[in-house]
This record gives C-alpha cells, structure tokens and sequence, in this order.
C-alpha cells in the first residue's frame, strides 16, 4: 500500500503494509532512531510522536493511518527552540539518567505545555502519566518541566 504523509515538515511517501506498526515505519524506513521502543504495547510513552498534532504512541498506530497525517517525532522537534529549551531544562535539572525514556517525556512535556504553558506538579505528573522512567525518578522530571514552562515565559516563547 502506498502510504503519504508528513513527516517533520517533508512530504513523504513510502510503501508498506498498511498494518506495519508506525513506529517501525519511522525507525526502518526514515531513521528516525530518536523515537524508541520500550514496551510495544503502549504503556511506556518511549514512542512517543505527534500525530496531527495529538501526542500518541506510534507502536500503537497501523502505518494505514498515518495517510494524510503530519507526523512530527522528537528527530523533528529536537532543533526546535522549544526541544532546546525543554531538552537543556532536562538536563540542568538532572531529569536524564540513561536517558531512554527521554525523547517520550521531551514529546509528552511539550503536548503538555501547549496546552497548559504555566503548569503545577500535578498537572506535570498528569500530563507525563503515559511515560514510564526508570532511571531518573519523576521529581527532577517534574521540576524540567517546570523550568522549561519558566524559561518559556521569560523568552514570551508559544509552545
């Protein structure tokens, strides 16, 4: 099946099957290494993208679906100011360990912060509930974000 859509801004066209999990389409045929697998089931947010601007678990997702979508991974946002903002607050907070989990938090925090640019700690815990971390422990990723959302605001930044 031929499949086209957007990917990080670039139109882009492939053919697969159209059961073929969207993760594996990222990763296989466009190198999108920054997106990971954790779990494959949708419970650890390492996956985790935006898809027509909703954050989602690409493990989750048939590539059928991803026809006419714009698909934006952390490979897309990584250069961004606000995944450089948001990915230097990870790091001066100490929020990054071995950093696998990652790229899902960088993805669940800015879906969080485009809506709720201002978050408290349980708005933080709330909007990075489908991401699991192992390592680093939530705290200093709760205070990331909240640095990030800081930042943001000093710098009049739109998430």
């Amino acid at each position: 099946m031929k499949i086209d859509f957007t990917l990080n801004g670039t139109p882009v066209s492939l053919e697969s099957s159209p059961v073929k999990r969207l993760l594996d389409v990222l990763r296989d045929d466009f190198d999108m290494k920054g997106t990971k697998e954790g779990c494959g089931e949708g419970e650890c947010g390492a996956c985790s993208i935006f898809i027509d601007g909703r954050l989602a678990n690409s493990c989750l997702i048939p590539a059928a679906q991803a026809e006419g979508a714009e698909i934006v991974t952390i490979d897309g946002v990584r250069d961004t100011e606000a995944g450089i903002l948001i990915t230097e607050a990870y790091a001066e907070a100490h929020a990054v360990q071995c950093g696998f989990c990652t790229p899902g938090m960088v993805m669940a925090s800015i879906a969080l912060l485009k809506v709720n640019p201002d978050p408290d700690e349980q708005a933080v815990r709330e909007g990075i509930s489908g991401n699991i971390c192992r390592c680093t422990g939530y705290d200093m990723i709760i205070d990331a974000v909240q640095l990030a959302a800081k930042r943001a605001k000093e710098r009049g930044l739109a998430w």
